[in-house]
């Protein structure tokens, strides 16, 4: 089911038929839990229909099958109905931004921007997309993704490297892989 934000309304309906929780808030409680590295797979999945489901409708759940539609259907949500727009390459895959340790500097920028102060409002998930993808460098949060996502080998000024890499350091998010991730990130560093 493909949507239009400029011409459709906003679901609150999952192409499989089920009413979903559609604040903005869902969308980031569900980003943090499929990062949390501590819960297990089936942890997760039980939180993430937790987190869009109401229990009475979860209660319904008879078969494995409509597990796995509920989920392809939180995915979908998660992806305002959209497909992947990039592919994953190597080093395409760095984190510019967290809402865990952005909070701050996200909330003030839609304050900024927009005049929304998000703890007086609950957009749907995807008005809260579109708007954050649409952040100007005029706020902090977006200054500091370019200073993440700067590849800094391709500077050739050396003062001018030598700032963003002070830039990167200052703003630099922590480290949230396992340790097992590491080591494969270590490994393929070599070959």
């Amino acid at each position: 089911m493909l949507c239009n934000i400029l011409l459709d309304n906003l679901p609150k309906i999952t192409p499989n038929g089920y009413k979903i929780r559609t604040s903005y808030k869902q969308g980031i409680k569900f980003e943090l839990l499929m990062q949390d590295k501590i819960l297990n797979k089936d942890e997760q999945i039980e939180l993430a229909l937790n987190l869009f489901y109401l229990k009475k409708d979860l209660a319904e759940i008879k078969e494995a099958k409509e597990i796995q539609k509920r989920i392809e259907d939180i995915i979908w949500f998660y992806k305002c109905g959209k497909e992947e727009k990039t592919s994953r390459k190597k080093g395409n895959n760095k984190q510019i931004y967290s809402y865990k340790f952005d909070d701050n500097k996200i909330y003030s920028a839609f304050i900024q921007q927009y005049n929304i102060d998000l703890q007086k409002t609950d957009l749907h998930w995807w008005q809260f997309k579109s708007l954050f993808e649409c952040l100007t460098d005029k706020t902090q949060i977006v200054q500091i993704m370019g200073y993440r996502a700067l590849d800094i080998s391709k500077i050739k000024d050396k003062q001018e490297k030598k700032r963003y890499k002070y830039l990167q350091e200052i703003y630099k998010l922590p480290d949230m892989r396992s340790e097992e991730e590491k080591e494969e990130d270590f490994a393929e560093a070599l070959w």
